[in-house]
């Protein structure tokens, strides 16, 4: 069995703009949450995360649910990480997002759409397996989920995220100011029971700029607040992560996590 400590490449590359600015903000607000968001890194919270995974689906996707009671080879793959979101109270599953990268191998959305070629030779993330409780806390653990699959992608260089979204679910990414790829357009996608999606795009590296010029209601959440409960520690990654597809220039160098 694959382990869940991922070999991460690294190389001497200079921290990314944007996260130089994230962490030289002046007097930025700190604010606790009622649970943790951290990588799972045992089969204990990986439990939980397929938990509250297939629990979700089964209130919209039933049949597809089915097929979501156990861990999935993608968890456990080279360039991937499962996100989890935990109760402080109770240690209670209350969200999961897995997000991989084009490090090692194309993202599972180009299994049934291909991306536009400009996006052929960026760094890419995409998260899949979106999964939140219901209750109060759900839009918040919601939206910590989106701000660390977004902070995930700065500490690795990411240039672009990509989502595929079902109605009603994409309107929450047209909200975010995620680019439609193929504008009006929802694509079957084969690896997912054939359930039309659209294909969103959002560049990492001029999210700020566009969220302030937006007067987005989550600008401050995300770029002036600290959340200490949101943990990508032990993401396997630094502000020394090189970009995504640099091992194509010089070779892959892949240190243990």
């Amino acid at each position: 069995m694959k382990s869940l400590d991922h070999a991460i490449a690294v190389n001497d590359v200079q921290p990314a703009e944007v996260m130089q600015r994230l962490s030289s903000v002046p007097g930025m607000a700190e604010e606790r949450l009622p649970f943790t968001v951290r990588i799972v890194r045992s089969e204990d919270a990986l439990r939980k995360a397929v938990s509250i995974r297939q629990a979700a689906y089964a209130r919209h996707m039933p049949g597809l649910a089915e097929k979501l009671a156990a861990p999935e080879a993608n968890d456990r793959d080279q360039g991937s990480v499962v996100l989890l979101a935990e109760s402080k109270f109770d240690g209670s599953p209350l969200g999961t997002m897995r997000i991989q990268t084009n490090r090692f191998s194309p993202l599972s959305i180009e299994q049934g759409v291909e991306l536009p070629a400009w996006l052929g030779d960026k760094s890419q993330a995409e998260a899949t397996r979106l999964g939140i409780e219901l209750g109060r806390t759900g839009r918040l653990v919601k939206t910590t989920l989106f701000k660390a699959f977004f902070l995930y992608c700065v500490e690795a260089n990411i240039e672009w995220m990509v989502i595929g979204a079902r109605t009603p679910l994409d309107r929450m990414y047209d909200a975010l100011l995620f680019q439609d790829l193929f504008p009006g357009q929802y694509i079957p996608m084969r690896h997912f029971n054939n359930i039309p999606h659209r294909v969103l795009a959002f560049e990492v590296g001029t999210a700020e700029e566009r969220w302030a010029a937006a007067n987005h209601p989550l600008y401050d959440f995300v770029f002036r607040t600290s959340h200490p409960d949101l943990d990508l520690s032990d993401s396997g990654l630094s502000r020394r992560a090189r970009p995504a597809r640099v091992e194509e220039r010089f070779g892959q160098v892949a240190v243990g996590a």
